[in-house]
C-alpha cells in the first residue's frame, strides 16, 4: 500500500494477489497454462501484469554494489537518471571509494564515493556512463503501517551471477523501531521493520511498496538459530530519514547525527521529562531547563523517552528544529540549534578505521560457530542484529560474479578525475563543483567586483529614525540617528557583544563574498541545504531549505544561506566565540541598487541573536560605489589581504 490508493482499491488489489497466488498453490488442479489463465478473472490478471510491470521498474534501479576485485559489496538503488544511489555505509566502506555496480539489464558500470553518513549507515554513490539511468521514485515512510504490502529488492548472497536482483514480497512488520548502533555509529533510529527477506547482500537494497516507491534503505536483521539466515526480521532505514540527509550528502561531507545537549526520561505519569542539560548547550540559552515537559521535537510528538530519542537519532548535525515544551502549565516553542555527536576528528577516524577494515561491520564472520557438545548455544536464546555484505558469504554464486566481474576493467582514470580526498569529506570533488554552482547562481545578483564603500541609507522599520551604513574594505560603521559605532576589536568580540556590530561583520562579510567570491575569502565550504527561518513559523515542515556555504573568516565562521527560488541571499550567520549566539541577518525584498539598476540589493534587513530581534531596517536608498576596472583592480588586490584584527 502506497498511501495513496483509496481503500477500496487497496482491498481490491489484495482481493486479487491473494487470487492470484491461489492457483499457483495447486498446479496439480491445472491441466495448462491456457486453461488456468482462462479460470482467473481478468481484473486479477490485470492486477498481477500490474505487479510484475512495478517489480520489473523496480528491479531496473537496483543495483548490485562490488569492490574492484569482486568482493565486499551488497545492494543499492538508483534515484537520479544521472547515476545518484543509495546503499548503506557499511557496504560502500568495504567497497572503497572506487566501485562496480550491475544494474538488471547485464551491464557493469564504475561508481565513485559522494557523501556519507557513517553513524545512520548511509552512503551515497554515483554511477558513472551514461545520464539516463533508470530510478525509482522516493516514497512516503511516514504514512507506512503495520500490514502494508512491500517488497526488497537487492543481490543476497551474490546470487544475481546475472546481475538480475531477486525480489522478496513481505509485509511491514513494525514501525518507529531503534537498533543500538555499534559504538556510535550504524544507529537505526526510527526504522522500518519487514519481514521481506532480507539476507546478506541485501544491505543498501531498497524496500518498496506496491507502487514502486522507495521506503526504506535496508541494512540490518536480527538473527537467532540459524545464524545470518533470514528469519523474517529485517530492518531499513527510512525514506524520510534519508530525504532529511540527502541533500546534505551531495555535499561530500562526513556527515553527523545531532544531540540535542539535554536527556529526558519518562515520570510515573508518562510524562517526558529534561533530566539533565548541558549549560553550554544551545537548548539551554534558547531557554530550556532540567525538569521542563518535553512535547514535540521537529514536528513530531514525543511520547516517551524511547519516541524522542528515536525523532532524535533521525535528524543531522546543524539542523535548527523547533521543540515545544511545557513548563508551570504554558506552553511555549524554541528553535534549537542541534549540535553533533562527534568532533570532525572523530569522524575522520571512524571513516578511515572503515576503509582499513575497522569496525564499520560488528559481525563479520559469515556463520556462528556450532557450539561444543554440553555447551549452551548462546543462539538459541538470544537474538542478534548484524549489519551484512554479500563479501561475507562465501556462496558459489558470488564466486562465480567475481569471475566475471574480474574480466571487465574498470576505469580509474575516469574515477580518479572524479575523486579529491580531503580530511574531513568523503569526495571533495562534489562539495567543490556545488560551491562553484552556487556562486556562479549568487552572481545573477549583479557584478560587484568593481564595487567600491558601500553606502546604505534607510530607516528603522516602522520608525522615522533615519540609519546610515557605511562598508568598506578595511571597516565598517552605523548611524543611528545622531549615534554613531564603529566595528572595533576582534569580530568575535563584536558578535559576543550582541549589538549593531553583528550587522556590521555580516554585512563586510556580503561585500567580500560579492566582490571576490568564496575562494577567495577564505576556506569556503559547501554544507548542503538547511532550513531558513525567515518567517514567524517555527515549524520546520513549512520552512524553504536553502543552500548554505560557511567560510573561516578572520576569527570567525560566516555561513551564507542562497534561495534558488527568488535567486537572492536570504540569510548571513556570523558564529563568533562557542557557547555564544550567532549574528543572523535576514535580506529580502531585493530591487535594483540606485546607481547602478543592473545590481540587485535587498530592501529589508534584520538583525537577530536567538529569537531577539536587535534591529531592523527599511533600505532607501543603496549606492555600491561602482569604480572603473583600473581602479578595482587595485583595491581588490587590497581586499583580498586579512585586515588586522583591530580594525575589522
Amino acid at each position: 500500500m502506497n498511501g495513496r490508493l483509496s481503500k477500496i482499491e487497496c482491498v481490491g488489489r489484495l482481493f486479487g494477489w491473494f487470487l492470484a497466488v491461489m492457483p499457483l498453490a495447486a498446479p496439480c488442479q491445472v491441466a495448462s497454462a491456457d486453461q488456468a489463465t482462462a479460470s482467473v478473472p481478468d481484473q486479477v490478471l490485470v492486477a498481477q501484469a500490474s505487479r510484475i510491470q512495478i517489480m520489473q521498474r523496480a528491479a531496473a534501479a537496483t543495483v548490485s554494489v562490488f569492490g574492484l576485485d569482486g568482493g565486499g559489496g551488497g545492494s543499492g538503488v538508483l534515484i537520479s537518471p544521472d547515476g545518484f544511489a543509495l546503499t548503506n555505509y557499511h557496504v560502500s566502506s568495504a567497497c572503497g571509494d572506487h566501485m562496480r555496480c550491475g544494474l538488471s539489464d547485464g551491464r557493469m558500470y564504475d561508481a565513485v564515493i559522494v557523501g556519507v553518513d557513517a553513524v545512520g549507515d548511509l552512503s551515497l554513490i554515483q554511477l558513472l556512463g551514461r545520464d539516463d539511468f533508470p530510478t525509482a521514485p522516493l516514497g512516503d515512510s511516514d504514512r507506512v503501517q503495520v500490514g502494508h504490502w512491500c517488497f526488497s529488492a537487492g543481490n543476497p548472497f551474490g546470487l544475481a551471477s546475472n546481475l538480475q536482483p531477486s525480489i522478496s514480497l513481505g509485509m511491514i512488520s513494525g514501525t518507529g523501531r531503534y537498533q543500538y548502533p555499534a559504538g556510535t555509529i550504524l544507529e537505526y533510529a526510527d526504522c522500518i521493520q519487514t519481514d521481506a527477506a532480507v539476507n546478506p547482500g541485501n544491505s543498501g537494497g531498497p524496500l518498496f511498496n506496491l507502487a514502486g516507491e522507495i521506503i526504506g534503505i535496508n541494512g540490518r536483521c536480527s538473527f537467532e538459530k540459524r545464524g545470518r539466515i533470514n528469519v523474517g526480521v529485517g530492518y531499513a532505514i527510512s525514506i524520510n530519514q534519508i530525504r532529511t540527509f540527502l541533500n546534505l550528502l551531495h555535499s561530500g561531507r562526513l556527515l553527523d547525527h545531532a544531540t540535542l545537549g539535554a536527556t529526558v526520561s519518562s515520570d510515573d505519569s508518562g510524562r517526558v521529562l529534561v533530566s539533565n542539560i548541558l549549560s553550554s548547550s544551545d537548548a539551554y540559552r534558547r531557554g530550556m531547563r532540567y525538569g521542563d515537559e518535553v512535547l514535540r521535537l521537529a514536528d513530531r510528538e514525543v511520547t516517551s523517552a524511547n519516541v524522542f530519542k528515536n525523532i532524535l537519532g533521525t535528524l543531522p548535525r546543524e539542523l535548527r528544529v523547533p521543540v515545544e515544551i511545557r513548563r508551570a502549565g504554558q506552553n511555549q516553542t524554541l528553535l534549537v540549534r542541534l549540535a553533533g555527536v562527534h568532533s570532525t576528528t572523530q569522524l575522520i577516524e571512524i571513516v578511515r578505521m572503515g576503509l582499513d577494515g575497522g569496525p564499520p561491520r560488528p559481525d563479520k564472520k559469515p556463520h556462528p560457530e556450532k557450539p561444543k557438545r554440553g555447551e549452551p548455544d548462546k543462539h538459541d536464546s538470544d537474538a542478534s542484529e548484524s549489519h551484512d555484505s554479500a563479501a561475507d558469504e562465501n556462496e558459489p554464486d558470488s564466486e562465480s560474479s567475481s569471475a566475471e566481474l574480474a574480466q571487465l576493467a574498470p576505469n580509474r582514470k575516469l574515477v580518479q578525475s572524479m575523486l579529491e580526498l580531503r580530511p574531513g569529506f568523503s569526495n571533495y570533488f562534489y562539495n567543490r563543483r556545488l560551491r562553484q554552482q552556487v556562486w556562479s547562481e549568487v552572481q545573477s545578483l549583479g557584478d560587484f567586483s568593481a564595487s567600491g564603500i558601500w553606502k546604505i541609507s534607510g530607516r528603522l522599520a516602522g520608525e522615522s529614525t533615519p540609519v546610515e551604513l557605511e562598508i568598506g574594505a578595511d571597516g565598517a560603521a552605523i548611524e543611528l540617528g545622531s549615534r554613531r559605532s564603529e566595528l572595533s576589536g576582534t569580530l568575535s568580540d563584536a558578535i559576543a557583544a550582541r549589538k549593531q556590530g553583528g550587522l556590521l561583520v555580516a554585512m563586510r562579510a556580503l561585500r567580500e563574498l560579492l566582490l571576490l567570491g568564496p575562494e577567495k575569502i577564505g576556506d569556503s565550504v559547501y554544507l548542503g541545504r538547511l532550513p531558513v527561518y525567515q518567517t514567524q513559523s517555527l515549524r520546520l515542515a513549512e520552512q524553504p531549505w536553502h543552500h548554505a556555504i560557511e567560510t573561516g573568516w578572520y576569527d570567525v565562521r560566516v555561513r551564507y544561506h542562497w534561495d534558488s527560488g527568488n535567486q537572492a541571499i536570504s540569510l548571513i550567520e556570523v558564529y563568533g566565540d562557542e557557547g555564544v549566539d550567532p549574528a543572523e541577518v535576514y535580506l529580502d525584498r531585493y530591487g535594483p541598487v540606485g546607481d547602478s539598476p543592473s545590481h540587485r540589493f535587498p530592501s529589508r534587513i534584520r538583525l537577530q541573536y536567538g529569537a531577539e530581534i536587535a534591529l531592523a531596517i527599511e533600505i532607501v536608498q543603496t549606492d555600491i560605489g561602482l569604480k572603473s576596472p583600473a581602479d578595482s583592480a587595485s583595491t581588490d588586490a587590497e581586499a583580498a589581504q586579512p585586515a588586522e584584527e583591530s580594525s575589522p
